[in-house]
């Protein structure tokens, strides 16, 4: 890593950051290199890999591991109720995977199981308001940080951003289903 002169931490004072002295550091060794393909995918990878730093904190300060975080994510973009099965597919796990969560879950009253109304077999899966709190305490640590680094674009920058990464998530997405 390079090192460079911070400003008042809104970035680099000559308007570099890391990748572009990885960038210069390999062009030399790989003539062929598109800078802009290396900048664009160095910085993806390193604001992805920062976004995970942050989640992982977050989990830690809300005392969830990434598994019970990811079933209460689950749930709550479930309407807060689903069926143990539902969430298996959501997760991709094994229903008796999820079951195991869901008694780890509801020993900590982060949700409870119900019988459904219309059929007694059937057990619901309801996110509790402490379930709620742990899951919404987590995603706004990182839901401040992602508005904090995307608050260096404004409105319309955000959204040509968004839109360039859209097209390329489609030929990823392609290329994955052939």
């Amino acid at each position: 890593m390079e090192d460079h002169d911070r400003t008042s931490g809104d970035g680099w004072t000559d308007g570099r950051d890391w990748t572009d002295g990885h960038v210069d550091r390999w062009l030399p060794v790989l003539p062929g290199l598109d800078p802009d393909v290396e900048g664009a995918v160095t910085r993806m990878k390193l604001i992805s890999s920062h976004l995970r730093r942050v989640r992982e904190r977050s989990l830690v300060d809300f005392g969830l591991q990434r598994h019970e975080f990811d079933t209460l994510h689950s749930l709550a973009g479930r309407g807060g109720h689903a069926a143990p099965s539902e969430l298996a597919a959501d997760l991709d796990l094994a229903p008796a995977s999820v079951t195991g969560r869901l008694d780890a879950l509801e020993r900590r009253d982060y949700i409870r199981r119900v019988h459904s109304a219309a059929d007694r077999r059937r057990v619901d899966v309801q996110l509790t308001d402490a379930g709620r709190a742990a899951w919404l305490g987590a995603m706004d640590v990182l839901g401040d940080e992602e508005s904090r680094l995307l608050g260096a674009l404004d409105a319309g920058e955000r959204k040509a951003l968004s839109d360039l990464l859209r097209r390329v998530m489609l030929v990823a997405e392609r290329s994955e289903s052939a």
